[in-house]
């Protein structure tokens, strides 16, 4: 594909009018909480990039075994979680002969306590579900707790056997402000499984906020802060910035960076990187966000990265469709980082 031709993201001559489109950055930052840090800043745009890169690539792909798409919305007055379990599609690998139908459960954790299961389907490959679960729940378990979503596949034997799950923590959605909305991909427990044994755990985690503008084809990334980082080749101590690459096909068309935080292993950056993004293309789009630290050659070595959009699995696929699906909203969502 040939990349379009891009408006750089804030320009000298915006006039006050154009930058009110993008909503207030204070508001996006009240709305964020991100009040105790200071007021959100931009962040350092980068110079042209053209090389082809591999840093998009589909981790967690080969796992998937489905998706599902489910709603949620927290009644405080009622202290209620409202789930909605709207429709799932290849919920069974279509070679896997020996389930004829599934079932979708849906679990509270912990304790692992069953809060609802789905009518029987007879097709495992576009399911309407429609079916709505109403959870008791405080608001602090809010803070605790997670859903679990998983599907059944019914043998011959009339045996269920799990086939696929996804895991939300609660904390992750912000229930309290807005409801919830987004397509889920299940994982095959048995391949994730092996994969994390042969893999490095992972080095920190990392709290963004996307939205996105469709009057001004903007998408905002707000990188709130990161913590528990572990350092490259054992180092005590590093000095950590975030690099922010938009991708198109694994080519890099864009790229932001923050500021450098000084020996600080949970730095707060709280930075908007703003991207000129024309809607026609959103979909062909991912971003790549590195923890990297500064040497003091100049050179810097990535700690970590994480992948948000299409091309990814997990929380990086939830968070992006998230952000879709409340447009001209903050979504924020934390994000383990793998090992580069």
């Amino acid at each position: 594909k040939t990349s379009p031709v891009r408006k750089s993201s804030l320009r000298t001559d915006d006039t006050f009018e154009s930058i009110s489109e993008l909503g207030s950055l204070e508001l996006m930052s009240r709305d964020l909480g991100l009040a105790p840090y200071g007021p959100l800043k931009k962040s350092i745009s980068a110079d042209s990039l053209s090389s082809i890169s591999s840093i998009g690539n589909n981790f967690g792909q080969d796992f998937t075994v489905g998706q599902v798409e489910v709603s949620m919305e927290y009644d405080g007055k009622a202290a209620t979680l409202h789930v909605t379990l709207l429709q799932g599609k290849d919920l069974l690998e279509k070679e896997d002969a020996r389930f004829e139908s599934c079932f979708m459960r849906i679990s509270l954790l912990p304790p692992e306590q069953i809060v609802g299961i789905s009518r029987i389907q007879r097709s495992a490959y576009a399911v309407a579900f429609d079916e709505h679960f109403s959870i008791p729940l405080d608001p602090s378990a809010l803070e605790e707790n997670s859903l679990r979503f998983s599907v059944f596949g019914i043998d011959e034997d009339e045996r269920n056997v799990s086939t696929g799950v996804a895991e939300l923590k609660l904390s992750d959605l912000d229930l309290a402000m807005r409801p919830f909305s987004a397509w889920l991909y299940l994982q095959d427990m048995n391949k994730v499984t092996l994969c994390v044994l042969q893999a490095v755990d992972t080095v920190g985690e990392i709290l963004l906020s996307l939205s996105y503008l469709p009057t001004a084809e903007r998408l905002t990334v707000v990188v709130v802060k990161a913590k528990n980082l572990v350092w490259t080749n054992g180092k005590v101590t590093a000095d950590p910035f975030i690099k922010v690459y938009l991708l198109q096909d694994g080519r890099k068309i864009s790229k932001k960076k923050t500021a450098v935080k000084r020996d600080d292993a949970n730095p707060v950056f709280n930075e908007a990187m703003i991207f000129s993004v024309p809607a026609i293309v959103l979909q062909d789009l991912s971003l790549r966000v590195t923890v990297a630290e500064c040497g003091e050659d100049g050179r810097a070595d990535n700690t970590g990265h994480v992948l948000i959009g299409p091309a990814a699995s997990g929380m990086g696929i939830t968070h992006w469709n998230q952000m879709l699906a409340t447009l001209r909203k903050p979504v924020s969502m934390w994000h383990p980082l793998r090992r580069n």
